[in-house]
């Protein structure tokens, strides 16, 4: 499966989806003018590792902050990823955030709520 690579910048956040390299990290900020056209090609990607994913999936998620129509297309992102852990594979999110940054531990807490699948959190 090809990998998804889309470089971060001021507005958009820095994602890899890699799964010969087992890399799903999404870091950075998440402002975009168009949400769905930047999320659409990541979900899409995710439906397609979906019929296929690996043993175990960890899902790195590094973001400093986004906004609120980011926050309901990541949890779009996590459902999808939720639904490969319902169908019995190992799949973690990994959510790292800032020690001072109470919001973005919230957040991580939030989807874990709504979620089955396990949520690590780490500060940096």
């Amino acid at each position: 499966m090809k990998e998804l690579i889309i470089k971060g910048t001021r507005q958009n956040p820095n994602i890899i989806l890699n799964q010969e390299k087992n890399i799903f990290e999404f870091s950075g900020q998440s402002l975009p003018e168009n949400v769905q056209k930047l999320y659409q090609p990541i979900l899409s990607w995710i439906d397609e590792y979906s019929d296929a994913p690996n043993e175990n999936t960890a899902i790195i998620f590094k973001m400093k902050y986004y906004n609120s129509a980011s926050s309901k297309v990541i949890f779009e992102v996590l459902k999808k990823f939720n639904l490969i852990y319902k169908k019995g594979r190992d799949v973690k999110v990994e959510w790292f955030f800032k020690e001072e940054d109470e919001d973005m531990q919230e957040c991580g807490k939030y989807y874990q709520e709504l979620l089955d699948m396990p949520f690590n959190f780490h500060s940096l």
